[in-house]
């Protein structure tokens, strides 16, 4: 494989696979964060946040037996190797959480809704991503720095629940993340309408397959290609803004899983608008709509680099490593939703 490619263009080829599942199921799925919060506060079904439960379930199940199996280093992973910070998880999240209930889409999303068409998505891709990097290495990183500074995990267990467990109890690390996984999978199947219906069960299983594919994919590069890079998977904050660097010098540096990642998200979302027959120019006609677009793209820029990962980067790809993080995190932002989306609806009502 590595006479054919470099080990940078093999890892941006992993990850435009795995973000073209990612984008089908987007598209033909109707797999989307905000939706899935949306459905179960104002929609009376949890259908789709329960698709979310068996994502990460698949994810965190296929992951620690690919663990077990050595074709995942999870150990290498940014999310078990940097020291967890509780107040820059809940801090993060609700920025997140927030911000992504005033532009109608997270990162994520907002690709997907850009290969159907969406141009207003366009503007919530390029302010999110500028403001992950103004964030993370631009003016306020200093400031971040300042309260959030991170650690890498030296000699101490990685922080993770699969990882705590098996120090405590003895027990493989491999049996218990799988075990785990199982248990959240069967969770949420209890739910008799998500079982009855094929296609979003399908769809789930791909986006946790997909995220597992990252590990398994950016393992083998790093242990077989001649230059180490890092072990990841799917994440749609900082990637932005590592993917319009690159567009922008792409001579100067080389591909990255995250920028095939960003590029599969979009051409799997754009082939699956075709399929559906969805695909449609769309451009934003308010500006006060734009305007809310833009505060809230920004805000959740700030907030997935502060809280280290987005409703993807922690939802399911430090969930699937059973990263204490996660949890934490995907609370706060389901907590900033609920509350950008009360106060959205609370503005429309006509005054009585």
């Amino acid at each position: 494989m590595f006479d054919l490619l470099t080990e940078h263009q093999l890892a941006a080829c992993i990850g435009l696979l795995g973000g073209a599942a990612l984008g089908l199921a987007a598209r033909l799925g109707r797999f989307c964060t905000l939706g899935a919060i949306e459905d179960l506060l104002y929609g009376g079904s949890s259908l789709r946040m329960r698709m979310w439960g068996v994502a990460i379930g698949v994810a965190v199940t296929s992951s620690f037996a690919m663990i077990g199996l050595s074709l995942a280093d999870a150990g290498q992973s940014f999310y078990l190797s940097i020291r967890w910070m509780p107040a820059a998880s809940i801090l993060g999240g609700l920025m997140f959480g927030y911000g992504m209930a005033l532009s109608g889409n997270c990162g994520y999303g907002a690709i997907a809704r850009l290969g159907g068409g969406d141009l207003r998505s366009f503007v919530i891709v390029l302010v999110m991503g500028v403001s992950t990097y103004v964030v993370l290495a631009g003016p306020l990183a200093p400031v971040r720095n300042y309260f959030f500074a991170q650690q890498n995990v030296t000699n101490e267990i990685p922080p993770g629940l699969a990882h705590y467990a098996a120090a405590w109890s003895g027990l493989p690390l491999a049996a218990i993340g799988t075990g785990a996984g199982l248990l959240i999978l069967l969770a949420s199947l209890a739910n008799s309408e998500l079982r009855r219906d094929r296609q979003a069960l399908f769809w789930s299983a791909v986006v946790g397959l997909a995220v597992t594919s990252g590990w398994a994919g950016s393992t083998y590069v790093n242990t077989h290609g001649f230059e180490a890079l890092p072990v990841v998977s799917h994440s749609f904050s900082a990637p932005l803004g590592e993917t319009i660097l690159w567009t922008m010098t792409g001579s100067l540096r080389p591909l990255s899983f995250a920028v095939g990642s960003i590029a599969g998200v979009w051409s799997g979302a754009f082939i699956g608008s075709l399929i559906k027959g969805h695909f449609r120019w769309e451009a934003c006609e308010d500006p006060r709509e734009l305007r809310r677009q833009i505060i809230g793209a920004a805000i959740m820029g700030a907030g997935a680099v502060i809280a280290m990962g987005c409703t993807v980067g922690q939802g399911l790809s430090a969930f699937s490593l059973l990263a204490v993080s996660a949890p934490v995190t995907m609370l706060a932002i389901f907590a900033g939703a609920a509350f950008g989306l009360r106060q959205l609806i609370e503005g429309f009502r006509p005054a009585e």
